[in-house]
This record gives structure tokens, C-alpha cells and sequence, in this order.
């Protein structure tokens, strides 16, 4: 058994993660996974959140937003409509979105959902954000 695993992370554009590992925590649709070496076979359905690959050189921090992951022989391939890395999210920004969502006029359950979904989206930014400055304290 090989004691790492290679990570990609693609999107529609490119491939913004391709290394190896020590072990890799994924934002699930329905909790997050953590996988690691010799992790059984699998697909699952991301949700919006934190993405963190572990190795040697440190934590890297990603924000994912949705799309499916696949794990089969030590390899954690990511498809994602969308991938930043944490140091280029900036929270002013993010919080100023997450003001405009929430202050969006919603009258149909479609539109109240729909405002729900970016918030929620920009919640997890900022934690993400968050999270990777209090990591490089």
C-alpha cells in the first residue's frame, strides 16, 4: 500500500490541483469525507464548502462548489463547476455579496431558494477564507 494519494481538483476551465498527498478532506452534499491511503472505492456528490489537501509542505485550502468526487486506487479526482484557492478569496468582497444576497427580494419559493443557495455559498467562502488566515497565524 503506497502511503499517498494524488489529488486533482478540475474544472471546466482547468486542472487546478494535480499532487500528492498525505490525506485529503472533501465538503460532501451531505457532511464532509476525509480520505487518506488505501481508502475503499467511491463516488460521491459534493456540496459547497472547504476542500483541504493535506502533505509535507503544509494545508492547502480550496473552496469547492459542488460537483462529484470519485476515489479508486489512491486517487481523489475532484469535478467541480468551481474551485478557488482560499488566499484569493477576499472577505470584504464576500461579505459585501453575502449582503446583496440576503438583501435580495425574493417573492416565489424558486426565488427565495435561490437566494438561500448564494448566501449559503458565500458563508462557506468566508469560512474558508477565515479558516486559511487563522492557519497562517
Amino acid at each position: 500500500m503506497t502511503s499517498q494519494i494524488q489529488c486533482l481538483i478540475v474544472t471546466p476551465e482547468k486542472t487546478v490541483v494535480d499532487q500528492r498527498a498525505d490525506f485529503a478532506a472533501l465538503p460532501l452534499y451531505d457532511g464532509e469525507l476525509g480520505v487518506a491511503p488505501g481508502h475503499t472505492p467511491m463516488i460521491g456528490r459534493l456540496g459547497s464548502g472547504e476542500l483541504r489537501i493535506r502533505a509535507a509542505e503544509g494545508t492547502r485550502r480550496f473552496y469547492v462548489e459542488g460537483g462529484f468526487v470519485e476515489v479508486l486506487d489512491n486517487v481523489v479526482t475532484v469535478l467541480t463547476s468551481r474551485a478557488l484557492p482560499a488566499e484569493e478569496i477576499n472577505p470584504d468582497v464576500v461579505a459585501e455579496q453575502l449582503r446583496a444576497a440576503r438583501s435580495r427580494p425574493a417573492r416565489s419559493d424558486e426565488e427565495f431558494a435561490e437566494r438561500d443557495r448564494l448566501a449559503a455559498q458565500y458563508r462557506a467562502q468566508a469560512r474558508v477564507a477565515r479558516r486559511a488566515q487563522q492557519a497562517a497565524r
